[in-house]
């Protein structure tokens, strides 16, 4: 890797220099409940992204969903195989979540819901696009700020898929692993939820009249967990359980909802076929079943393209004085699409932080510029990396 030019070096100097304005608006977006299902937070999170950008000089749009937050996207420079940069503005914690746990620094580290996922990601997002706005980037960008990725994308995922087939490269700033490594491979996973319907009787005087649907849930929970291969790295998990009406009336209706996860995607179709045949079996005579998938993930397969990717991004934390290794997640993201349909991925490039979906979330501070640094970096030689 050659010495920096004096372009890449005003870049990296910006934004060493932006360090406190990156915290403070990370602070700003964590203390805006952001909920999957809170279309006015995740949208609220959005104006204040649009806003920053606007003010360095970058136009973004949005595109517009009833249900769901509207995607927010911003282009830098035209529109001939631009870098995408993607980051998700929600998050799983529910209304009320910021207030109790504003955001707080402690100990070099940033605390509060989705400081790491993806908060601070988003922020390095536009601070690299402003960067870029500032002193010139060699090919276009794009931004892409999506509203619904802890479900699975459902209005998000045509966008990412049409920004992702224009694209030369995707990086995806979901927060670094808390070794520091970035992703390279992710599983994929489908979100689904089982209804089961038996039949009410009195639990004290016709025991036996009814049929508890508590009873069906519970042993096709049994099976469907009995099909994790963890050999295959393969999983099904049942989460959220449901059912009954009165402590003395037999259970007519029982809702589950089924995680399921795995790495090759010829698994997914075996162990999907698996879970529709535990869910149609009925284990007590009188009972019924139905399954809804809710979301879905590709997973994330590297390829020779993302691992000439992954080497330049190395070669690029390097020269701003960080050694970065690749990891494999179990968890899911947007990555998975972007890599399915054939563009060069790379995920987990955000700043470095652990413990996400629960109240310990934390956020490396120190990271935050290093990051952006190497992102940044990154996208101002992506020209000389030859994809094939």
């Amino acid at each position: 890797m050659s010495a920096l030019s004096s372009q890449e070096q005003s870049v990296l100097d910006w934004l060493a220099g932006a360090r406190d304005d990156m915290v403070a608006l990370t602070a700003e977006l964590v203390n805006i409940d952001s909920g999957s299902h809170d279309k006015a937070g995740v949208d609220a999170v959005g104006t204040r992204l649009a806003a920053y950008l606007a003010g360095q000089g970058i136009a973004s749009t949005f595109v517009p969903d009833v249900t769901y937050g509207d995607a927010l996207v911003a282009r830098l420079g035209g529109d001939d195989r631009p870098v995408l940069l993607m980051g998700h503005r929600d998050t799983v914690f529910s209304q009320g979540e910021a207030a109790r746990r504003p955001f707080r620094t402690a100990d070099g580290r940033g605390h509060g819901p989705g400081c790491a996922d993806m908060k601070a990601g988003l922020v390095q997002n536009a601070f690299v696009m402003a960067a870029l706005a500032r002193f010139g980037a060699p090919v276009p960008v794009v931004g892409l700020f999506t509203s619904d990725e802890e479900i699975g994308s459902p209005s998000s995922r045509p966008v990412i898929e049409a920004e992702a087939k224009r694209a030369r490269a995707v990086f995806n700033s979901e927060p670094g692993r808390p070794s520091g490594a970035v992703v390279t491979a992710r599983k994929g996973g489908a979100f689904m939820r089982c209804e089961v319907l038996g039949r009410a009787a009195h639990a004290g005087n016709n025991l036996a009249d009814g049929v508890s649907a508590i009873e069906e849930a519970a042993r096709k929970i049994i099976a469907l967990h009995a099909l994790t291969d963890f050999g295959r790295g393969v999983t099904v998990h049942v989460g959220i359980v449901n059912g009954g009406e009165a402590v003395n009336m037999v259970a007519p209706r029982a809702t589950f909802t089924i995680d399921l996860r795995y790495i090759d995607p010829a698994d997914r179709t075996a162990t999907l076929t698996a879970i529709e045949a535990i869910v149609d079996r009925p284990f007590l005579s009188g009972t019924s079943a139905r399954l809804e998938t809710a979301g879905e993930f590709l997973p994330l397969v590297a390829s020779a393209q993302s691992e000439r990717l992954f080497g330049l991004y190395v070669d690029c934390a390097r020269a701003v004085g960080r050694d970065v290794t690749g990891e494999f997640a179990g968890g899911c993201a947007d990555s998975g699409f972007t890599a399915s349909i054939g563009t060069p991925t790379l995920c987990g490039v955000g700043p470095v932080g652990g413990r996400a979906h629960s109240p310990d979330e934390y956020l490396e501070l120190d990271t935050v510029v290093p990051r952006a640094q190497s992102l940044a970096l990154a996208i101002l030689r992506i020209d000389r990396l030859s994809m094939g």
